[in-house]
């Protein structure tokens, strides 16, 4: 029996206010389900780990760690996803072995997170207000297609005129 689910997260970058803003952000977006989960009284946690690498490391620790959790690893893509699995992802990507664990205890997010924030160019204008140059911003509606080296370039370059929140920042 599952006690508890245990989400180990890539991101949030290395100070613990940066991480502590990412994973209220993420308990948000997760938080009908984990309603759902605690209902059943079931535990639920999210672990920001920083770099993709440390969420790999503390997934395997926990692995071990907390037997009686289901452990499940949340990273970034990095790259499209060629007809795999995520394991199989993974492994190509970043030489990662699955560590005896099947695919449900592994799931890919967008390639890199400014996907998400160009998918919603009205939020974006809304956000940064004045300044904000919405021709910056790649046209391309399945942002999944969208280089990952163009993303963040392209938010920079869209926000570097604004006047209340300043150019984007990965963090």
């Amino acid at each position: 029996m599952v006690k508890e689910i245990r989400i180990y997260i890539e991101g949030g970058g290395d100070s613990e206010e940066t991480k502590t803003l990412l994973r209220q952000g993420f308990s948000s977006f997760f938080n009908p389900i984990i309603k759902i989960v605690r209902s059943k009284k079931i535990g639920w946690k999210i672990i920001m780990c920083g770099s993709r690498n440390n969420a790999f490391r503390d997934f395997k620790n926990a692995l071990e760690d907390h037997p009686d959790a289901f452990i499940i690893l949340l990273v970034d893509s990095e790259a499209a996803i060629k007809k795999q699995t995520p394991w199989e992802h993974l492994k190509s990507r970043d030489n990662w072995d699955a560590p005896g664990v099947d695919d449900t205890h592994c799931h890919l997010m967008v390639q890199a997170m400014e996907a998400w924030f160009i998918a919603d160019v009205e939020a974006l204008k809304k956000f940064y207000g004045q300044g904000f140059k919405e021709n910056s911003i790649p046209k391309n509606l399945n942002v999944e297609t969208i280089d990952k080296d163009s993303l963040e370039p392209s938010l920079k370059a869209a926000t570097r005129d604004t006047k209340s929140k300043g150019e984007y920042h990965k963090i």
